[in-house]
């Protein structure tokens, strides 16, 4: 397995499509019943194989990851073949940007000497799904970029 397997809620989400899946295998609902009786190492490889299909899809769309802690934000941009990163940290201990007036003070003191703003960039390596998933794994949530392209301009100026 190259991700992680669905959880059984999001199997129940996707039902349909995980029957359309068996189906494309040539499985039937009763074979399926029946090799989920006679043979669980198959219902096994094919919740598997459903997985990491499902990951394959979304995090071939993924363009832009963000990832929140206490004193530090980090935005991922993956573009082609880069990865552009913009990083800000805190050195204040007293502010904490995942709360409501933690984020606010940073949007209103994107100056101030605490706040640090840094870029980087680095070549996506052969597995950028693997990269992707890996971020997630750690906390990073899948957006639409706009905290990252706000704060581009910012670097950018």
């Amino acid at each position: 397995m190259k991700y992680e397997r669905l959880t059984r809620e999001q199997f129940e989400e996707m039902h349909q499509e995980f029957i359309n899946f068996l189906a494309t295998q040539q499985i039937t609902v009763d074979e399926w019943e029946k090799i989920k009786k006679d043979q669980p190492g198959i219902v096994e490889q094919e919740l598997d194989v459903f997985s990491d299909l499902v990951w394959e899809g979304v995090l071939n769309k993924v363009n832009y990851l963000e990832h929140f802690s206490p004193q530090q934000l980090f935005l991922f941009h993956f573009k082609d073949a880069d990865i552009d990163l913009i990083a800000i940290k805190i050195e204040n201990p007293a502010v904490d940007i995942t709360t409501t007036d933690g984020y606010q003070w940073l949007r209103k003191n994107l100056n101030n000497d605490d706040v640090n703003i840094y870029t980087s960039t680095k070549p996506i390596a052969e597995e950028r799904n693997t990269d992707i998933f890996a971020l997630i794994k750690k906390g990073a949530h899948i957006t639409k970029g706009d905290l990252y392209t706000y704060f581009e301009k910012i670097v950018v100026n």
